[in-house]
């Protein structure tokens, strides 16, 4: 349970707010890099920490994020033309580069002292792993851009997608740390009694803090001797990361994959999931068709996408098409899709959860250290002070790792080599 101050404290994002203040000191994925196919291309709106912005890839490819609105009258940047390695206002014609440097005001006479003194309110912006990532928070405190594994992984075995979630970030992000909630909510095939979350619904957590958060490792008990692992990670301030599982002989399954989640807030009650996933090794096999199956596996295929959005048809507005004749005979919950099931849940708590009205038990484990760091972070912030997890070192050569071992053994010399990036 946390205190409405406390609540308010992680939850409220905005600029001038604490949560807001913590967050601005982490590198942020503000856009796709498929958002901006083109230079010179249509600007794009961006919407981020409760802030309106406006993304451009100027003529030299290089991508600019400014203020949605110009420092002149306030007219819309939307609508401003994208040229010659600037975006200009189409109300009087000022223009301003990628840096928000005013570089032509030709509503003023010629050398006017007036276009040095004007900026446009500008972040700065890397673009990596098929992301664009932008730094929000004091210049003299910018850390070096993120460096997980995923983004180093090639193109051929990387993928990331987005998906709109109507709701509070720190909702989704406490779902993406939840494992005991995948033997309810994720139980797919209903009577099957050898599925191996279903063997044991009630996982031991042990959470071990980092310089990056925490990992934590789950075990279930399979009741033969062995144990089902799940070693996560959490990366400050919003980003999961997790295994696909390995058989007990070390094989992979179908789909020999790292992925996880990194959840933007778009505001306080609104936010943006990044979902990445990049293969085991160069060995693996990955694919178009392998990337599509899985995005109808969990619920976010193309065609379950309202056009043109990144919203999902199934929604709270339809109930996301719960089947009670499902529930009762297929799957746990009665909806289709392992993230549409999250949504669900998520969302259907309100747009931001009231924490007061909490029990937690010893399945909460990954969830209350969670909070704690976030907590700490922010009154670190306030103080001065660097938050944890800001330097790119810190989670370089993580990844998680899912798998079985016997229940006699020590999961540090099993698994050790197999939680070290490879990319």
């Amino acid at each position: 349970m946390l205190t409405r101050e406390d609540n308010d404290r992680l939850t409220r994002v905005g600029p001038g707010t604490q949560g807001g203040d913590l967050f601005r000191r982490y590198w942020q994925p503000a856009a796709m890099s498929s958002e901006l196919p083109e230079n010179d291309g249509a600007p794009l709106r961006v919407r981020l920490l409760g802030e309106d912005l406006i993304a451009f890839r100027d003529s030299d490819g290089n991508v600019g994020l400014v203020d949605a609105y110009c420092p002149h009258r306030r007219a819309p940047m939307f609508f401003g033309r994208n040229e010659e390695c600037g975006l200009r206002c189409v109300y009087h014609g000022w223009k301003f580069d990628k840096n928000g440097d005013c570089v032509d005001m030709p509503s003023e006479p010629a050398g006017t002292p007036l276009q040095a003194k004007v900026k446009i309110k500008s972040y700065p912006v890397v673009e990596k792993g098929g992301v664009l990532w932008t730094y929000m928070g004091p210049k003299e405190t910018m850390p070096e851009p993120p460096d997980y594994e995923w983004m180093r992984a090639p193109a051929t075995h990387r993928n990331v997608t987005k998906t709109f979630e109507d709701c509070n970030y720190l909702q989704g992000l406490e779902g993406g740390l939840d494992t005991a909630h995948s033997s309810f909510a994720h139980n797919n095939s209903l009577g099957n009694k050898d599925e191996m979350r279903l063997k044991d619904r009630s996982p031991r957590l042990d959470v071990e803090r980092t310089d990056y958060g925490y990992y934590y490792v789950s075990f279930r008990d399979q009741k033969n001797g062995n144990y089902y692992m799940r070693i996560y990670h959490y990366v400050m301030p919003a980003q999961q990361f997790r295994g696909g599982i390995h058989k007990f002989d070390g094989t992979r399954r179908e789909y020999p994959e790292l992925n996880g989640h990194i959840w933007a807030p778009i505001d306080d009650n609104t936010t943006f999931v990044y979902n990445w996933t990049c293969a085991y090794d160069e060995n693996c096999k990955f694919d178009e068709a392998n990337c599509v199956d899985r995005e109808y596996f969990y619920g976010r295929g193309p065609s379950e996408m309202i056009p043109g959005t990144f919203k999902l048809k199934a929604n709270l507005s339809n109930d996301f098409f719960i089947d009670r004749q499902m529930q009762k005979t297929r799957n746990f919950t009665g909806i289709v899709g392992i993230n549409t099931q999250d949504f669900a849940l998520q969302e259907g708590m309100g747009p931001i959860c009231d924490r007061t009205q909490e029990n937690l038990g010893t399945s909460d484990k990954a969830i209350v250290q969670m909070r704690r760091l976030l907590l700490e972070a922010a009154h670190d912030v306030a103080a001065g002070k660097t938050p944890r997890g800001t330097d790119p070192k810190a989670h370089a050569s993580i990844r998680p790792y899912d798998g079985f071992m016997k229940t006699s053994d020590d999961w540090q010399q099993v698994f050790g080599k197999e939680i070290v990036a490879k990319w």
